[in-house]
């Protein structure tokens, strides 16, 4: 070894040539994952807001059944029946979306003349997307056999 020869250089940044597959593929990774991200979280929500909707309407269903029971009976006039699926309706879930359902309580006669009364609630089911409002619309229907006085 010669007197000339000093300590080796150090080495310089590594250079990747432009043209590589690797330098075009970085930072893709933060990317994909917003995309994928974004797309899971959506699909979520509506999973939820099925499940919402569905508690929702055999929430309604109950409340509208118990409704009819209760404006079937002897001493209770049939038209107490929407207000009693309301009160049900309200405990179960939320005043507010008790005050979003449409109920009326009507005495029918079924195909074989049997006295019925009826209990019919209409209303839409509130979007977990708030921007969205209400869209989903919820009709239930309960009926019970009057009772003779």
């Amino acid at each position: 070894m010669s007197s000339d020869d000093g300590p080796p250089p150090l080495a310089g940044p590594r250079r990747v040539p432009v043209g590589r597959p690797e330098d075009r593929e970085r930072g893709n990774a933060v990317v994909d994952f917003v995309l994928v991200s974004v797309l899971v979280v959506a699909l979520l929500l509506a999973v939820l807001q099925v499940a919402v909707y569905v508690h929702l309407r055999n929430v309604v269903v109950a409340s509208a059944q118990e409704g009819a029971r209760y404006g079937a009976n002897a001493d209770v006039p049939a038209a107490a029946g929407a207000d009693r699926t309301l009160q049900v309706v309200g405990r179960a879930t939320t005043p507010a979306t008790a005050a979003g359902l449409a109920c009326e309580s009507v005495q029918e006669l079924d195909a074989t003349g049997l006295p019925l009364v009826v209990v019919r609630c209409t209303g839409q089911v509130p979007s977990l997307f708030g921007a969205l409002g209400d869209l989903l619309p919820l009709s239930a229907t309960g009926r019970a056999v009057e009772e003779a006085p």
